[in-house]
């Protein structure tokens, strides 16, 4: 069954509480159904913001995309999740990864470990949330049962399988990270690379009951009537990839409106990914898009 498009916003800007209001209501005008806030060094502190996004807006929903688990304590983390969920009347969505910027966890004197290790974290964190969250004996208690809807996001297969076990919600970056960058630099993955992830995901998949929603975080959004002179000068990012294999990139829109709606359309068909999200700076220019997309 093919699934009704979502959209998000990930809001990574500091704010004061008049500017972050108004850029909020500004994304539900324009039709987003999900307001975010990512977990990093220099970006707002994810829970106060979601609070304060849901007191100036009425329709959309809010969630982290996504938490550093590394950062958090699971038992302290299931009291802001469910004080975070009933504050904003249960519209809540809750994004977990294991975190991929290391010299963050430098800044914050926390631990960074192994792949294994951030993954082994993660899992015991969604163990223990679902454990507490799901106790009629905790408080504060979350508004929705069990507990907030969950958001895992990852590459490789370690957390495709995670996901698998324990997601509402099966993100999907598009990117890898840099063997032996600590900066949190990513490369992008091929369109037939995603494939490959997506079907990766679907096999651990196979025994689940209810099928997740997938989602894929969108890199840039450019409109335009010439697709390749937006792309010549982004090559120098991405050296592995000719002009036509970054057009062809799952995770870069550019084009006009329609020419955008019509690569999700078609991204859809070909990965499953229904709920689209996309990063502040190209909120105002995705809006068209939504507006194209409405009842699809």
């Amino acid at each position: 069954m093919t699934r009704p498009f979502r959209f998000g916003v990930n809001m990574v800007t500091p704010a004061t509480g008049l500017e972050w209001g108004k850029k909020c209501r500004r994304a539900e005008e324009l039709g987003y159904d999900v307001i975010l806030v990512p977990d990093h060094l220099g970006a707002p502190a994810p829970f106060p913001a979601l609070v304060a996004a849901a007191e100036a807006t009425e329709r959309p929903r809010i969630g982290t995309f996504v938490l550093n688990t590394g950062f958090w304590n699971p038992a302290l983390l299931a009291r802001e999740v469910a004080t975070t969920d009933a504050l904003t009347g249960g519209r809540l969505e809750l994004g977990l990864g294991t975190g991929y910027v290391k010299t963050e966890h430098d800044a914050a004197g926390l631990p960074w470990g192994s792949p294994g290790e951030r993954v082994d974290h993660l899992r015991r964190t969604i163990e223990e949330l679902h454990e507490l969250l799901g106790s009629t004996e905790h408080q504060p208690q979350p508004l929705q049962e069990p507990r907030p809807p969950l958001l895992v996001g990852g590459n490789g297969d370690r957390m495709m399988k995670l996901t698998a076990e324990h997601a509402d919600i099966a993100a999907f970056t598009g990117a890898k990270a840099v063997p032996g960058d600590t900066s949190g630099a990513l490369r992008h993955l091929t369109a037939e690379e995603l494939d490959e992830r997506v079907a990766a995901y679907h096999r651990f998949a196979v025994d689940r009951t209810e099928p997740a929603e997938l989602n894929l975080l969108i890199q840039l959004v450019e409109v335009t009537d010439d697709r390749r002179a937006v792309v010549r000068p982004l090559l120098q990012h991405v050296p592995h990839l000719t002009e036509d294999t970054a057009l062809a990139l799952p995770t870069l829109l550019i084009g006009t409106v329609r020419q955008m709606a019509d690569q999700l359309r078609a991204q859809r068909e070909r990965y499953g990914f229904s709920y689209i999200t996309v990063l502040e700076p190209s909120f105002e220019a995705f809006g068209p898009v939504i507006e194209e997309l409405a009842g699809s």
